[in-house]
């Protein structure tokens, strides 16, 4: 059985390259991809992703503009440190309705019971919006020259994921329904 991976899209479309996430969403959801594999557009939506993550998904990939100081238009591909063991403070995961900050959702799911899977951020640094512009849709030209290379990483992770789930089921032998198949 091939691994369930969640690619999931996030940003604010009115807010400049914000909308990164939600945009390589929008084109990817339109590609043939293998199964198991699905995509959404969660955009601002904290609360479904937090909900979308407790479920038994073995991969998620994170897809998200990251403003890390870089060149506008520069890809990361980021691997969160695990939540510590502590349970966390309840307002460092309270998430705001009006705004997705992944962070936030990690450590909610954590503090929900959510189990450990193996998480990965596409980032991309974004152009800074004007600060006094109170709606600013598109995205910027670095980063939608971008746009073509985060899906080709991300198919690139999603045949890397199958690979590594594939040897993982054959170091640990045929489950019970594979067995049964094979009588069959």
């Amino acid at each position: 059985m091939p691994p369930k991976i969640l690619i999931a899209g996030i940003g604010n479309i009115f807010f400049g390259d914000d909308a990164f996430g939600v945009e390589v969403a929008r084109r990817l959801a339109v590609r043939p991809l293998p199964e198991g594999v699905r995509v959404v557009d969660f955009g601002i939506r904290g609360f479904d992703l937090t909900f979308a993550l407790l479920e038994d998904d073995d991969a998620v990939v994170l897809v998200d503009a990251v403003p890390k100081g870089g060149v506008p238009g520069t890809l990361y591909l980021i691997e969160p440190e695990p939540a510590d063991e502590d349970e966390p403070d309840p307002g460092e995961w309270l998430l705001d309705p009006h705004s997705l900050d992944p962070a936030k959702v990690l450590r909610a799911v954590k503090a929900l019971g959510g189990r450990a899977k193996h998480i990965l951020v596409v980032g991309c640094e974004p152009t800074p919006i004007n600060d006094e512009a109170d709606i600013e849709p598109g995205l910027s030209e670095p980063v939608q020259s971008v746009l073509d290379d985060a899906i080709a990483m991300i198919e690139t992770l999603i045949d890397e994921i199958r690979a590594d789930h594939q040897k993982t089921v054959e170091r640990s032998g045929p489950t019970r329904s594979t067995a049964e198949e094979a009588i069959r």
